[in-house]
């Protein structure tokens, strides 16, 4: 059976659980060929999983010698900015991308230049769903018509004590800390909401989406809700995760599923 060429850039936590599943027998249709990331000992932590079993992975020095190796698929689990510079030269040299980074798509020009450039080369985005779920019922109730859609974020205040939003008085007090658009919150947290900008192209879009923000003291983790009503459909999705690593594993849900004879 011939495999299918796979790529990671951004090396970090999420690319390990890619790695580990790929090493242990849970990617079988595919080869991870190469990495690449901006810090040369992490791509080379994540050859070194696949060395070990005895698989052969380069680590690239450069996102134009990746894209040489002629890659099926490229898993970008960097940032919404690595994104930017990554999907349209992946896109054209027949690779498509699997992506954490879904905040690049709150730029409504760089989604639609991304579309084009897709139809045009043969090529594929898929969004993996990260820290949320749901994007089957969310894209359904919206199809329906006259659908109105609003995100909910819960962190603990260690999440956000580098962010423009921290107040000292946050270490003792829940606060609302931001309420606005998908498009306004990936701008003020252009790495801890993507999940909403996710929600809103699955659904009415980020200029419609209403995102909330909620910051309490004590809280581990993130709790990620969306809620998407129609006239005749009220649906909700409450994921709570103590730890990211379920967006590591919505990527090798998605790997999967793009090769399944069924799927969901």
């Amino acid at each position: 059976m011939k495999k299918n060429k796979l790529v990671i850039v951004g090396c970090g936590r999420l690319a390990g659980i890619v790695a580990n599943a790929a090493a242990g027998g849970l990617l079988p249709e595919y080869e991870l060929t190469g990495v690449y990331s901006r810090t040369a000992a992490k791509a080379g932590h994540i050859a070194d999983i696949m060395h070990r079993c005895g698989m052969s992975c380069t680590v690239c020095p450069t996102l134009d010698e990746l894209l040489t190796l002629k890659p099926d698929y490229l898993v970008e689990s960097a940032s919404p900015a690595a994104m930017k510079e990554i999907a349209l030269p992946a896109l054209k040299n027949g690779t498509s991308v699997i992506t954490l980074s879904i905040g690049a798509f709150a730029d409504t020009d760089f989604y639609m230049e991304v579309q084009e450039t897709a139809r045009k080369y043969g090529t594929r985005v898929y969004i993996a769903s990260g820290a949320t779920g749901g994007f089957d019922v969310l894209r359904t109730a919206a199809l329906m018509g006259n659908a109105s859609a609003e995100f909910f974020n819960e962190k603990g205040v260690a999440a956000l004590r580098r962010s423009p939003v921290y107040d000292p008085a946050l270490e003792t007090e829940s606060r609302t800390v931001f309420s606005g658009t998908a498009r306004e919150a990936i701008a003020t947290f252009p790495t801890g909401l993507n999940v909403s900008v996710a929600a809103s192209l699955a659904s009415v879009g980020p200029e419609k989406m209403r995102v909330r923000m909620q910051s309490t003291p004590g809280f581990i983790g993130d709790t990620q809700r969306v809620e998407i009503r129609n006239d005749q459909v009220h649906a909700v999705v409450d994921v709570y995760s103590a730890t990211p690593e379920i967006a590591g594993w919505s990527v090798v849900s998605t790997l999967r599923n793009i090769v399944s004879p069924i799927v969901f």
